[in-house]
């Protein structure tokens, strides 16, 4: 007599053809007087059929070659045990036997969640094995579901995420991609940070070189990402520091919400909060420009303790007590008129140095037109009146670094930007606490970090020696 054993390999063969289809790999044979007469596999997804299961492929193989829909004297092996649906099926054809490999215990109906064979009401009775080669019939379960449940960071339905490829082979950006998904505030988005110089294990005891180490967290603005720090990222980690720039959410390699009014102030400020809190970030240098300063500016009041010092470039804080500058106002202007813009060529309208392979890069996260929502949406969120949305933790930021700051302050102004140039910038020095006196960079524009490496080395020196 052949052994259930034997009958089950060959359940377990249909189990990986399944698989290999990309159904949840279930395999079944029906047997009479030592012959199959009828094979299944799982196919619910390939026939668009929610009954395709294996036993009940198995089923209407084996009535079709007996030529009876009685299947009596004949042994079902199925590597996993049925669910209610085939355990009825089973039952109407009259099988006498059924053995199965793995047990299921979520939706098993062989004795798992329920027993519809130990059902005495029933006018048939068909005896039931299982555990017969269960430990195989498990592991083929187990490998194709391993895949899934390793993606911790599954998309969400109203956001896009940006295709790996987009970012291959650009000039002066080799850093390792790192991601979190699992902050509060994100609810499931995955956001994107770069991480260089960093402690190997944030409780290991450093030595007497790196206690002092700063910790650089460079805030990008619009429509930028952490692309714009790539000439001041390895100054500072050279120097023995770490450098943490994450690309906000709508931005570079982190997911892109799907519609503008997704988008809100409090929702970016809290998950830096977050994101800092998680890193658990010590002795920071803020290093922000455009809205990496209109939102980071607000951060240090809530946490102030992780703070040591100010770069700030080009920026505000809009506390909607003055009118926006008009440089601002023509701009949001334009991006309105202008939804679709070239984000290269306005790299390239102010920074006639770089390469054209460098402005190009800033484009890579835009490269499908959907995945542009937070360009829209970041001009007109700006806060301009009292009541909007930010301006009161703005103003609750500004009395801060006019009253409480106790960290060193560097600033540098590109003064050819027409937007947040150096008349905004003079103000804004007035309300920072101990802030000495500008470095006026005469080429620069707008995105001050194109020329990050000199301003790299300079903050570098200053930090080293006012930081306690």
């Amino acid at each position: 007599m052949i052994p259930d054993s034997q009958w089950m390999q060959e359940a377990i063969e249909l189990a990986k053809e399944a698989g290999q289809a990309g159904e949840v790999p279930v395999g079944a044979v029906l047997v009479r007087d030592g012959m199959i007469v009828g094979r299944g596999r799982n196919g619910p997804v390939g026939h668009t059929d929610p009954t395709a299961h294996a036993e009940i492929m198995a089923l209407r193989d084996a009535a079709k070659t007996i030529g009876n829909y009685r299947l009596e004297n004949c042994t079902l092996y199925v590597t996993l045990e049925p669910c209610t649906m085939c355990s009825g099926a089973i039952l109407n054809s009259r099988i006498s036997r059924v053995v199965f490999g793995a047990a299921e215990p979520r939706t098993g109906a062989a004795g798992s969640v329920l027993d519809v064979f130990a059902n005495q009401g029933i006018n048939h009775h068909t005896e039931v094995t299982g555990g017969v080669l269960a430990d195989e019939c498990r592991q083929l379960l187990q490998q194709f579901f391993k895949p899934k449940r390793v993606n911790m960071n599954p998309l969400r339905e109203d956001a896009l995420r940006p295709l790996d490829e987009w970012f291959e082979d650009l000039p002066d950006y080799p850093w390792q991609a790192h991601y979190v998904s699992d902050l509060p505030s994100l609810n499931g988005l995955r956001l994107h940070y770069l991480d260089e110089g960093q402690t190997e294990s944030l409780g290991e005891v450093q030595d007497a070189s790196n206690h002092q180490q700063i910790t650089y967290l460079c805030l990008h603005g619009n429509p930028a990402w952490s692309y714009l720090f790539r000439k001041m990222v390895p100054t500072f980690a050279a120097h023995g520091h770490r450098v943490v720039a994450p690309d906000l959410i709508g931005f570079g390699k982190s997911d892109k919400l799907k519609k503008a009014n997704q988008h809100s102030f409090e929702f970016h400020r809290q998950v830096l909060l977050d994101f800092i809190e998680r890193l658990d970030l010590q002795r920071i240098v803020l290093v922000v420009q455009d809205w990496g300063g209109i939102l980071g500016l607000t951060l240090p009041m809530d946490m102030p303790q992780r703070f040591a010092g100010l770069l700030v470039m080009n920026t505000a804080l809009a506390t909607g007590t003055q009118p926006l500058s008009k440089g601002f106002l023509s701009w949001r202007e334009w991006c309105q008129t202008n939804p679709d813009f070239d984000v290269a060529k306005l790299f390239a309208r102010g920074n006639k140095h770089m390469s054209n392979a460098e402005t190009q890069a800033y484009n890579s996260p835009f490269k499908d037109r959907g995945h542009r929502a937070a360009l829209h949406a970041f001009p007109p969120m700006v806060p301009e009146f009292e009541n909007s949305p930010g301006a009161e933790v703005s103003r609750q930021a500004l009395q801060f670094w006019r009253n409480q700051w106790q960290g060193q302050t560097m600033m540098f102004i590109g003064v050819q930007d027409p937007v947040l140039g150096e008349p905004v910038m003079r103000e804004l020095q007035q309300n920072i606490k101990g802030c000495p006196p500008p470095i006026l960079l005469q080429q620069a524009g707008h995105f001050v970090q194109e020329h990050g490496q000199s301003i790299a080395e300079s903050a570098e020196q200053y930090f080293k020696v006012s930081t306690p």
